[in-house]
């Protein structure tokens, strides 16, 4: 099993794509995870809250300001918009789990049942 995350920020919200870009920034350095859990936590996106956030977790701050500046990861994050327009996803956060759709935030549960069917599938030879 795998996990794969896709940027699909909010069009209507102010800082989306920029809060999209910041962790996509922390990835290069390693961080997704820890800036994506305190980004979410703190919930505040302008500019200098990213970079903020960058330096509490000790990113090279330099380097991610530059790239967030410069939207180096811009092309990723719409790459990742568009696929998500052409699966015609509407709402984050959206899971695919061997092909069953999960919209919206759900319970542990839920994806306990969706995973423990999709392994047994797997033990009998399905998909």
């Amino acid at each position: 099993m795998r996990l794969v995350i896709k940027h699909y920020p909010y069009r209507y919200r102010d800082y989306s794509y920029l809060a999209a870009q910041a962790a996509e920034a922390a990835r290069v350095q390693g961080k997704f995870w820890e800036y994506f859990d305190l980004m979410t936590h703190e919930k505040r996106l302008t500019r200098d809250d990213l970079i903020g956030y960058a330096r509490q977790l000790k990113l090279d701050v330099p380097r991610f300001t530059k790239e967030l500046d410069s939207e180096t990861h811009r092309p990723r994050v719409e790459k990742d918009v568009q696929l998500a327009r052409e699966l015609d996803f509407y709402q984050t956060p959206t899971f695919v789990i061997n092909g069953r759709t999960l919209v919206g935030e759900r319970p542990i549960e839920s994806f306990r049942q969706v995973i423990d069917t999709a392994l047994a599938e797997a033990a009998k030879g399905g998909r």
